[in-house]
């Protein structure tokens, strides 16, 4: 089963058996700011706050002093230019994702911001208030709907994100690869010029990471389909979806997958896949040693920041091409929620550092990100290769049904899309391994998917 949703299904548990103990008793209720994030303006509102806010988040890294980017402390110091008197508390933990679910079940004060984790829709309104209606919202932020529900808001994401591959220049350059790819089979043929004529490894797995691995399905949704709709409206109801499409094979889910274990199958990823190292591989893809690397955009500054040779890494397309149409699925980095537990005036103060974030900080672009502010039509110079690129944002689900991918992904113990790495490993260990055949991985995928779908209807 899915970890992440075994907790956040606990977490209901506990609402269900004490309402109070979750926050929605009358005190909570009373506890509740009046403002909504479009009423704000800032350097206005909210200028006779004095009190201190908790930020809980996962980039350790930004907590370092040796931070390569603008680190927490710096960005702190800007927001109190403007508001001297709202001190923000930064915490951070490395393994964010489960530590941020716990700290959810035990539904206290202990922090007033935090980067909503694995929570189903549907539970939102138990820890966070919402910043507003959505309606009003989408005039605010892009991506209002995203953690939305029922007409209201409670997430604003920290910047706009997409999925393609991060890649050096330079060896590209020495493999004579003057045109990115745009299908997976020009995709296998470039690493295969890498391999013969550079040092390079064409591509990099990073397997030991699981959710490394699990960022290859953030592919599958509108970047292979070209359809907004695919993965919150017609993935949960299909079955069979991991099948090779007759119509146009290398679309869709399979030719993602098949990308990745032909690449494996066919030498072109590194000798050992169970000695990949994240750290260090920031600083073989800055300095040479590695080619290719299926991430999202957030990774690219990373990379350009481990070495000297920041101007060699690139971000290019995933490579699948929809009807002679490249698209990729922007989408939000983790979202910023304020709990509902603390007091009307710490959410008041949250949300005001929430909007000074968004809209004034600069922090979307210096990590590489699309700016959050509606407004706001910059982007950073990585996406330099997505002129012809179109950016599509997947559609919510459709009303009754916002929970039901969750629901699915999490009674096929799939968890796609949803930090579950352990399957893709598996395809590399497969073909790496002269195992299971690509097809007969995802045979096993569609069986196990269908049924949920079914139990699911």
């Amino acid at each position: 089963m899915n970890v992440k949703k075994i907790v956040a299904a606990g977490i209901a548990a506990v609402c269900m058996v004490s309402m109070a103990a979750c926050g929605s008793s009358s005190s909570s209720d009373g506890n509740k700011t009046d403002i909504t994030y479009p009423e704000i303006e800032l350097g206005t509102t909210g200028e006779d706050i004095t009190t201190t806010i908790t930020f809980f988040n996962g980039r350790t890294d930004m907590a370092l002093d040796t931070y390569p980017g603008k680190n927490w402390d710096s960005y702190i110091a800007d927001f109190n230019k403007l508001y001297p008197n709202i001190t923000v508390k930064v915490q951070t933990d490395s393994n964010y994702a489960d530590s941020a679910l716990t700290r959810l079940q035990a539904n206290n004060d202990s922090w007033d911001i935090m980067m909503i984790p694995a929570v189903d829709a549907s539970e939102f309104a138990n820890y966070f208030i919402p910043y507003g209606e959505t309606e009003q919202m989408e005039k605010e932020v892009k991506l209002a709907t995203e953690k939305s529900y029922d007409g209201l808001t409670y997430g604003i994401a920290t910047d706009g994100q997409t999925s393609g591959i991060v890649y050096n220049k330079k060896i590209f350059e020495e493999a004579g690869i003057t045109t990115l790819p745009t299908t997976p089979e020009e995709y296998i043929a470039d690493l295969k010029l890498i391999k013969e004529k550079t040092d390079a490894i064409p591509l990099y797995t990073n397997y030991v990471e699981e959710w490394a691995m699990a960022a290859w399905d953030a592919y599958i949704g509108g970047t292979a389909t070209g359809d907004s709709t695919y993965m919150n409206q017609v993935l949960p109801h299909t079955k069979d979806p991991f099948e090779k499409d007759t119509k146009d094979p290398d679309t869709h889910a399979y030719a993602v997958y098949n990308t990745l274990y032909t690449a494996v199958a066919d030498g072109l990823t590194e000798d050992d896949y169970s000695t990949t190292d994240w750290e260090s591989s920031k600083t073989k893809m800055n300095n040479g040693e590695i080619a290719t690397m299926a991430l999202g955009a957030w990774a690219v500054t990373q990379m350009q920041q481990a070495g000297d040779n920041g101007d060699d890494v690139g971000y290019m397309p995933f490579p699948i091409t929809v009807d002679g149409k490249q698209y990729s699925t922007m989408a939000g980095n983790y979202s910023m929620g304020i709990n509902k537990n603390i007091s009307a005036e710490n959410q008041e103060a949250s949300m005001i550092f929430v909007k000074w974030m968004t809209e004034k900080s600069g922090y979307a672009l210096n990590e590489g990100g699309i700016p959050i502010a509606a407004g706001d039509t910059s982007m950073p110079d990585i996406y330099a290769n997505f002129t012809n690129v179109s950016l599509i944002t997947d559609d919510p689900a459709k009303d009754g049904e916002e929970d039901l991918l969750a629901d699915v992904n999490s009674d096929s113990e799939l968890g796609i899309n949803n930090g579950n790495g352990k399957k893709i490993q598996n395809i590399v260990e497969q073909a790496a391994n002269g195992g299971e055949t690509i097809d007969q991985i995802m045979a096993e995928w569609d069986q196990k998917w269908s049924a949920a779908v079914e139990e699911n209807e």
